[in-house]
């Protein structure tokens, strides 16, 4: 399987990141679509809106959403897309806009993609 790795969408783009998958249903504040430097924009990769607006970044709320997230993925057309996508590339780097850089969809992602969720 190919490298993979998380990084936040307002970090500066980097050869290195490979490939790069915005992996948040909604487009980041303050980040203009051509300087993103992204090669795709999955929005469906990222938990349901109604799952993101019950999680709002509450660290007390993180083993229930990853449970949560998990078996949205389990179900979701996009994770297939998502996985194939990885495959096709040496790196992927998967991007996110949020603040936490430890309780965010990315690091849940992350550990699915990487087959420790599955």
């Amino acid at each position: 399987m190919s490298q993979i790795q998380i990084k936040r969408i307002y970090e500066p783009a980097d050869e290195s990141d490979g490939f790069r998958i915005l992996v948040d249903r909604l487009w980041p504040r303050g980040v203009k679509k051509e300087s993103a430097h992204l090669d795709i924009w999955l929005k469906e990769a990222g938990p349901s809106n109604e799952l993101r607006k019950w999680f709002n970044h509450d660290p007390e709320k993180w083993e229930a959403f990853k449970k949560k997230y998990k078996d949205e993925l389990k179900k979701s057309a996009t994770t297939k897309e998502l996985i194939d996508l990885v495959s096709k590339h040496k790196k992927t780097t998967l991007l996110y806009s949020a603040h936490d850089e430890e309780h965010n969809q990315a690091q849940v992602l992350l550990q699915f993609l990487k087959g420790e969720a599955r």
